[in-house]
């Protein structure tokens, strides 16, 4: 089990299993919502993801057009996690929780295994060594 919290402990959030994919993304979206060059991201699917306390959503259309809710903590403001959203207005099946909220042992752990957005980097920035490369979105 991997636990991890926002910076006020207010919010949890439990992972069980692996991550689906370890990941950078360079979209201008998540460059917004972490306030950095690009985040750093554990896949994993909806029923292995367990979130304890009230994050705050924020629903929006993603710049590559995908309907996405990203949640934050209401009271610090740290970035946790975010989903598209189906056709349907359901969830996507995963979710996408920004690593930063894990200890050091965890996100030693996993070293990225893809880039997103890759065409968005910015020029100073090498690619992760070893990580697949794509300018959209993975397939998951």
């Amino acid at each position: 089990m991997t636990t991890g919290s926002c910076f006020c402990g207010n919010v949890r959030i439990e992972l069980s299993g692996e991550p689906m994919i370890v990941a950078l993304c360079h979209c201008h979206d998540c460059r917004k919502v972490t306030g950095t060059l690009y985040s750093y991201n554990f896949v994993s699917k909806d029923d292995n993801v367990k979130i304890t306390g009230n994050p705050k959503e924020l629903p929006k259309t993603s710049d590559s057009g995908v309907r996405i809710v990203n949640h934050f903590c209401g009271d610090c403001g740290t970035p946790l996690f975010g989903y598209k959203v189906n056709a349907d207005g359901s969830a996507g099946g995963f979710r996408v929780v920004r690593a930063g909220i894990f200890d050091d042992e965890t996100v030693n752990k996993y070293k990225p295994g893809h880039e997103v957005f890759t065409k968005r980097r910015v020029c100073w920035l090498d690619a992760t060594e070893g990580a697949e490369q794509f300018e959209g979105m993975a397939p998951l």
